[in-house]
């Protein structure tokens, strides 16, 4: 019996193949006739583990790691040069993969950063999928600005550390250049250039997953309709509620002991992402503002790598050097501070009724999918016009900043942090009602005649329908 084969090429950090999984499985669970192999690349400045899966339809391949020129940060060029490098290997996977002529390859689904693997399908004769991780507004900005820099000149320095706005189709309102990403000023390491380089390539692809729902990005997903870019299927929130990401276990039990303990929605969780760190004075403020607030906490503090290093944080020695002296002592009977936290059974436990984030696309939807509030704080990537978008356009989210990045050497006062929690934990607050309203939509959009639900069927049926007749072989003339 021919077997129908898709090709996954996630980006080798944990947040990105964790997604990839997840719609790997619902992919295979709705459609017997597919089996997905899923390509692990080894990246310099991340470790994976606890990838594993007890469906029968989903396989790993792991390949052997690559050397590009060193580079201590891992800038755009560096970035680019590592994907690369993997084209070869990628290549050899696949026609290993369809050695045998039971195996029909349908196509490859591809991680927004992996762009470049289009063209090892395209040497295959199969089509492409973009599954984006982020938000239908990100994507459409993406693709608006592409377009304002290749066709009318637009120059991304206008906006640069600027309160100019710009209109943006995907966006309700307009969108500040303070909370344009970081990358897109950064000329010297390849960012904008990089950031130009995939989204030109999204339009190659033959239609683009997205984990979000139409509900939530209702506007977003309307603008991105019937435009010149690729099919748009909305089939979030895919989320990974199981998976660890490399803590220690009996760490986690002692969270969880201590989290059943706090009274019901009382509890704030600080938690900033796999690269959150913050330094010396930022941590500081962050304590008084948390003293002050007198609310119960659970704060995941970890060390910043050293600096210039291409690596990611880690949970510190001792925790008590870098807080305010008594600070542990004041607050033992409301908070624990700790290192690496299980984010997502912290979001699940009952105590928790407010979550300070990074605003990082997944934990946006994790706070969705568990109705808890949340306080924004972004530091890097795409996270502020996250931010924005969370505050601002959908208001669904209580602002502590919105356009604070790592690069920056702001220090958020006390007095902001303090506010940012007595609101957010504000029991009556419209954010906190409208979130909670947002949670049964995320759970029922996933279920059959949920809005999910049918964009992923009608994914399934439109790469059906793009299978090509006659497969085409590596080396074929």
């Amino acid at each position: 019996m021919e077997q129908t084969e898709l090709v996954f090429i996630p980006f080798p950090i944990i947040g990105h193949l964790a997604s990839a999984l997840e719609i790997a499985k619902l992919i295979t669970q709705r459609d017997p006739r597919f089996s997905i192999t899923i390509i692990i690349m080894k990246f310099p400045f991340e470790s994976i583990d606890g990838m594993d899966t007890d469906s029968e339809s989903i396989r790993f391949v792991t390949l052997p790691p690559v050397e590009v020129s060193s580079s201590t940060t891992p800038s755009g060029s560096f970035l680019s040069e590592l994907l690369k490098a993997h084209i070869p290997i990628v290549r050899d996977a696949i026609h290993e993969l369809t050695r045998s002529n039971s195996v029909r390859l349908a196509g490859f689904v591809i991680d927004m950063f992996c762009t470049h693997m289009i063209d090892v399908a395209d040497e295959f004769g199969v089509p492409s999928y973009l599954f984006f991780t982020s938000s239908a507004a990100f994507l459409g900005f993406l693709f608006h600005l592409q377009f304002l820099h290749d066709y009318e000149g637009l120059d991304f320095n206008e906006f640069k550390d600027s309160d100019a706005e710009l209109d943006v189709p995907s966006f309700e309102i307009s969108v500040p250049g303070k909370v344009f990403p970081s990358r897109m000023f950064d000329k010297e390491n390849g960012g904008a250039e990089m950031l130009l380089y995939f989204t030109r390539r999204f339009r190659e692809v033959k239609g683009i997953l997205v984990n979000t729902f139409i509900e939530l990005e209702s506007h977003a997903v309307r603008s991105l309709s019937g435009s010149t870019v690729p099919e748009v299927y909305p089939v979030g929130p895919i989320l990974n509620t199981r998976m660890g990401s490399g803590g220690c276990q009996q760490d986690a039990s002692a969270i969880m002991s201590w989290l059943d303990d706090q009274p019901p929605s009382s509890v704030v969780f600080l938690c900033f992402g796999s690269r959150g760190s913050f330094g010396a004075d930022q941590i500081k403020e962050i304590a008084y503002g948390l003293e002050q607030s007198g609310h119960r906490f659970l704060w995941s503090l970890r060390q910043p790598p050293s600096k210039g290093r291409m690596d990611f944080p880690s949970d510190y020695e001792s925790i008590e050097e870098v807080l305010p002296e008594g600070f542990l002592h004041r607050t033992a009977r409301i908070g624990k501070v700790i290192g690496w936290a299980p984010q997502v059974a912290v979001l699940s436990h009952s105590a928790v009724g407010g979550f300070v984030s990074h605003c990082g696309w997944n934990s946006l939807l994790e706070s969705v999918w568990y109705g808890v509030p949340v306080a924004t704080w972004p530091i890097y990537a795409e996270q502020q016009i996250n931010a924005f978008q969370m505050v601002k356009d959908l208001e669904l989210a209580i602002e502590i900043k919105i356009d604070y990045n790592e690069d920056s050497d702001y220090v958020v006062s006390a007095h902001e942090i303090e506010n940012g929690l007595r609101n957010l934990m504000n029991i009556n607050s419209e954010v906190r009602q409208k979130k909670k309203e947002m949670q049964k939509i995320s759970r029922r959009v996933m279920i059959d005649g949920g809005s999910s639900h049918f964009s992923l069927g009608h994914f399934i049926e439109d790469m059906v329908a793009n299978i090509p007749c006659k497969q085409q072989r590596r080396g074929d003339t």
